[in-house]
């Protein structure tokens, strides 16, 4: 065959090739199933839209049909990282909308624009798939500057958040080149979203103060009459202040041919209905009325939002009108109730709860009925309790519920442990299990040695660690062989090797901690013995209700700040102990007295440094995401969180300072340069005592090694699906996402 000939040969079959792959594309292409929308005689696409209390999805087979909204909220961040940083990958977000995908969850809602990642590996992830994944867009409000100048109208704000609209519709819209910004998404949106959109999410929480000042500042506003969403002629001015941003929203969005169902968020604190029960002024002072917004010309439809936990504010554990439901337990149910009421005064639009949910974390802040509280659960009960409140929205006929949230946030705050965590801006570099805000996730980020150490007893796993990651001490103490330390973004780990298999009926084990010059000496508990230096903390190991964190005496957190050199709420017989250690408490409820508020309420304290012993090994009987110890024959193992030996921020090495509290009630910090551990042993029957001191009743704790540790600026963790994460699988497996006519 001649070179020509060849060369002839060669271009036919690869054009042949060429033609045979691109049928085979476009067959492929041709049988892939495609996304359905209702397109109206103006040329308008739906895909969602409202029908009096119903929210209703047009389906393939061309009719609508109502729709049960079932989600998580997506946040923005991983460990180590803040809210305008979006570090997340592509395959971060594929993985991601896989699982909660397969949870049954049928929309995702973000709370501002994400990177242009987001919408392309959504529509990438969405291809092909006959059941999509959706998504509610959220616009965030300009909060800060409305909280500070308690005035919606204030100059800017109102320009701010339209910039704010226009960003996140034509960023869903893949038609936007946003500059880089300091803590705010950028890029280049090139990927249309617009049809795995089921609704815009309008706002933040509002400020009570800020809406009030509004109303009264701004009493001649006059009623907003806009091309597709008007105030009624009952809106308060902040009302029509929202139709107003409600309609710019719908008029950006009818640029791009489409329409889609809006809402505005709102909280228990903004809702329309009366608290007579609720202590406080400030969470019943006024109302945010959806009702009072009216959809004009806008086939899309509009819906109320609401934020609704059964913790907060106090009404749900202590108002009378609420404590109407009782549940199989006999206890009230005040979230079913009021979810009741709420539902009651919206008989002609639908109602979602686009937030709720309980964390799975050790650290609690507000207490609710049922031991709905907002935190101290494990992740079997924060599960259970889930899928409870999930149940209880779906039973009262709301349109949706919307999960807090997908993953846990690192960088997170809350009211009471925000005073100790110190330096602020470092609150994303460690995992503080201490502020429940941190653990609402249904995907747990571990800390860094989750995943190597399991707590169980057993050592054998702590071969694995590199030599450079454990201190290992073998000092001269009757009935210890060793002692090995380590520690990862949220505990410091403690494994014990005795002499004998160790009994917590025969024997108690302590830990004495050593980090600040001050202390206590723990003169009960180590009779006859002294220190040359106070401790800040002890460890007792030893039978179940006696395993626990104390905390010294002038060391006390809670006591300096709530005592009477603080806000002056621990009442006065507390303040007497002369006990040298006090439980480890966080406030969940602070005093409350007329006519500062509408009825009087007691501080109260829960003690979080109760040490649970089980396992961290999935699958057994005694398996507890809160476990904290546990031994195995002459092995004795422990994790202890941060704060609770006093660090405002290990990630630096700074431990919260003794004395008075400076500048309004603020703790402060120094560098430290470890810990210094003073393990000890004390025999149930005969009270003798095997301390480093040997023979000696004195004992210098410089003779004593101190565990040290670098300080770190990157984390180290790992991606886990909760035990709660199958609760909430099976929950929603049991709610069809359709009605069946």
């Amino acid at each position: 065959m001649s070179r020509q000939r060849r060369r002839r040969w060669l271009l036919t079959a690869l054009t042949g090739a060429l033609v045979v792959t691109g049928g085979i594309f476009a067959g492929w292409h041709y049988m892939q199933p495609k996304l359905v929308t209702y397109t109206a005689e103006n040329g308008t696409e739906m895909k969602f839209k409202t029908d009096g209390e119903r929210f209703m999805q047009y389906g393939p087979d061309g009719t609508w049909k109502e729709m049960f909204v079932k989600g998580v909220n997506l946040g923005a961040t991983s460990p180590g990282h803040y809210p305008g940083e979006f570090p997340l990958t592509e395959e971060d977000y594929l993985r991601w909308f896989k699982q909660i995908q397969d949870l049954g969850a049928n929309v995702i809602r973000v709370y501002t624009v994400h990177q242009p990642i987001f919408y392309s590996a959504l529509v990438d992830y969405n291809r092909g798939r006959e059941q999509p994944l959706y998504f509610i867009q959220g616009i965030w409000s300009p909060e800060e500057e409305l909280i500070e100048k308690q005035d919606a109208y204030a100059d800017h704000i109102e320009q701010r958040f339209k910039q704010e609209i226009e960003k996140a519709v034509s960023a869903v819209y893949g038609d936007a080149d946003i500059p880089a910004k300091n803590g705010e998404s950028s890029g280049k949106y090139r990927t249309n979203a617009g049809k795995y959109l089921m609704a815009w999410h309008v706002g933040t929480e509002w400020d009570p103060g800020m809406v009030d000042n509004t109303n009264k500042v701004h009493a001649d506003v006059p009623q907003y009459k806009g091309v597709h969403f008007s105030g009624s002629a009952e809106a308060s001015p902040f009302e029509n202040w929202l139709a107003e941003l409600l309609d710019y929203t719908a008029v950006q969005e009818k640029k791009y041919g489409w329409e889609h169902p809006m809402t505005f968020t709102n909280w228990v604190t903004t809702d329309v209905l009366d608290h007579p029960g609720e202590p406080l002024y400030e969470e019943d002072l006024v109302s945010v009325d959806a009702r009072h917004i009216k959809p004009e010309a806008w086939d899309g439809g509009y819906f109320a939002a609401y934020h609704v936990y059964p913790y907060y504010p106090d009404l749900f554990h202590i108002d009378k009108t609420l404590q109407t439901i009782k549940d199989e337990k006999g206890e009230y149910n005040t979230y079913k109730s009021y979810l009741q009421k709420l539902k009651a005064e919206f008989s002609d639009m639908p109602v979602m709860i686009t937030e709720y949910g309980v964390p799975s974390s050790l650290g609690i802040s507000h207490l609710g009925m049922g031991g709905r509280n907002q935190g101290g659960h494990n992740e079997v009960q924060q599960g259970d309790i889930d899928a409870s409140l999930t149940q209880d929205i779906y039973d009262e006929g709301y349109a949706g519920a919307i999960l807090f949230m997908w993953q846990d946030e690192w960088f997170k705050k809350t009211w009471n442990t925000m005073p100790l965590e110190i330096p602020a801006d470092r609150r994303a570099y460690w995992l503080n299990v201490l502020t429940n805000e941190k653990m609402f996730g249904l995907l747990a980020m571990d800390p860094g040695k989750q995943e190597q150490l399991t707590i169980d007893g057993k050592l054998d796993d702590w071969d694995k660690l590199q030599d450079e990651e454990v201190t290992v001490w073998q000092g001269q103490v009757n009935g210890i062989q060793e002692m090995k330390m380590t520690h990862d973004e949220a505990y410091l780990y403690v494994g014990l090797t005795l002499d004998q298999p160790f009994d917590p009926e025969k024997t108690v084990l302590r830990f004495g901690t050593d980090t600040l010059a001050g202390g206590s000496q723990p003169s009960s508990m180590l009779p006859g013995k002294t220190l040359s230096d106070g401790l800040e903390t002890v460890i007792t190991l030893g039978k179940d209700n006696e395993s626990q964190v104390r905390i010294a005496k002038d060391y006390d957190f809670n006591q300096r700040l709530y005592g009477k050199d603080g806000y002056n709420m621990i009442p006065e017989e507390q303040l007497k102990s002369t006990d040298p250690f006090h439980p480890w408490e966080l406030a969940v409820s602070l005093k409350m007295t007329p006519p500062d508020t509408r009825s009087a309420h007691p501080f109260m304290a829960e003690n979080v440094g109760t040490l649970k012993r089980g396992t961290t090994a999935p699958g057994q009987a005694d398996s507890d995401s809160l476990t904290a110890w546990q031994y195995n024959g002459n092995q004795v193992e422990m994790r202890i969180p941060w704060m609770l030996l006093g660090f405002g921020d290990p990630s630096s090495l700074q431990a919260i300072e003794y004395g008075p509290l400076k500048n309004g009630r603020k703790f402060s910090t120094t560098t430290v340069e470890g810990i210094t551990l003073v393990p000890w042993l004390t025999d149930r029957s005969t009270k003798q005592i095997s301390w480093p001191g040997g023979e000696q009743s004195t004992l210098d704790l410089k003779t004593l090694p101190v565990y040290r540790w670098k300080p770190w600026e990157q984390v180290e963790y790992s991606e886990r699906l909760k035990l709660s994460y199958e609760k909430m699988r099976q929950s929603y497996e049991k709610m069809p996402s359709f009605q069946i006519e």
